[in-house]
């Protein structure tokens, strides 16, 4: 694995100079590793086909392990690779044995796809509850949502818009006080802060790599807790599924034992060279250190748009309840037209959560937010 310190971190982001940078929660840029190793990818298939074959199965293998390394489990049978979060939650959901009159616990800031994805079980008479967080989640309002017919709590371990940070352990020991099961969507986390699977004991995590893991879109971490692992009813089956992969005249076939029984075709090689060259990145410098310069830019971020007059902050100011995600809500008639001005003066950023979301990279130069909060106070002209 390639090292990487606060001395050649930097030019491993050789982005635009022209433009500033600040949409991290939705699609990051890839680090020049990242590049380096899908273009070797891309040269090997040109000129060798898939002669090498056996050695991308050995970067799979290494994924899965920097992976679990990344939630901090040695398990790495529990390690699925998905399509998205999406079809990993599907496969969750979809997995359990409901019975009508179950109850599903959710918060009111979710991002779509975990809330949709729980809420198609309606047919099967399943019900969701949303609970409301406001600016600070606490956990005794998910201890009072909790009734006898809870079977499941589904969070996002930092909310898409807010940016709001769940305190996942606390979370994770009502779950198991009260036998329920557990799964967080930590898409807008991996990568960026600390993840520990052994205090936190979630039963399920998701979390696409194309946000704050820097790598492409179409490749997802799916962990499925052991206890789980056969219990899961499958609804996708195909080659790579089942226990017996190599032997392909076999007519005969059973699932495989592991969490690759919910990987029901050929696996995207291409994402798994980029999220494996992106992860090696991350666990190089260190997922704390990575936190540690990331919180250095937010709250830099933050001191900026208080500048501004008329900014309201819409994500939690404390260090302990944020991310990387700052949305604020400037004085402004038109947020759309806002967020549509920026965009076109290179300010990249997203229109979330009745605000504008700014969410930097913990590489962001200091220099490129300068940029972008001046860009701002001239669309607004203050």
């Amino acid at each position: 694995m390639q090292k990487f310190n606060s001395s050649n971190i930097q030019e491993q982001f050789p982005q635009d100079s022209s433009i500033c940078y600040l949409n991290h929660a939705a699609v990051s840029p890839w680090p020049l590793c990242t590049q380096q190793a899908v273009t070797q990818f891309a040269q090997q298939n040109v000129h060798q086909g898939a002669t090498d074959y056996l050695q991308w199965m050995k970067v799979e293998l290494e994924l899965r392990q920097r992976l679990a390394a990344l939630i901090h489990t040695k398990d790495i049978t529990e390690i699925a690779l998905a399509k998205s979060t999406s079809e990993a939650l599907s496969i969750i959901a979809y997995g359990i044995a409901w019975q009508a009159g179950d109850e599903i616990i959710i918060s009111d800031q979710e991002f779509p796809s975990n809330r949709i994805i729980w809420e198609s079980l309606a047919d099967r008479g399943v019900k969701v509850i949303e609970v409301p967080i406001g600016e600070k989640a606490s956990i005794e309002t998910f201890e009072n949502a909790i009734t006898p017919s809870t079977r499941l709590l589904s969070i996002s371990s930092v909310q898409y818009a807010s940016g709001q940070r769940i305190d996942l352990v606390k979370l994770g020991t009502l779950c198991r006080q009260n036998d329920v099961m557990y799964c967080v969507d930590a898409i807008q986390s991996l990568g960026t802060l600390p993840f520990d699977q052994n205090e936190i004991q979630a039963d399920f995590i998701v979390g696409d790599g194309h946000k704050w893991m820097m790598a492409a879109e179409g490749l997802s971490l799916l962990y499925v807790k052991q206890k789980y692992i056969n219990t899961l009813k499958l609804h996708q089956f195909g080659w790579h599924m089942v226990k017996d992969k190599g032997n392909y005249d076999e007519p005969s076939w059973e699932p495989a034992t592991d969490a690759t029984r919910f990987e029901s075709g050929s696996p995207n090689m291409l994402g798994i060279h980029a999220l494996h060259a992106s992860l090696g990145l991350l666990l190089s410098y260190g997922i704390s250190q990575v936190h540690q310069d990331l919180e250095a830019r937010v709250a830099y971020l933050i001191e900026q748009l208080l500048t501004i007059p008329g900014v309201e902050i819409l994500s939690p100011i404390e260090p302990e309840l944020r991310a990387g995600i700052v949305t604020f809500r400037p004085a402004h008639d038109d947020l759309k037209a806002l967020y549509q001005s920026l965009m076109d003066n290179k300010v990249i950023c997203a229109y979330r959560g009745g605000g504008i979301r700014f969410s930097p990279g913990f590489y962001t130069p200091y220099s490129q937010i300068d940029k972008a909060i001046l860009r701002l106070k001239e669309i607004l002209n203050t």
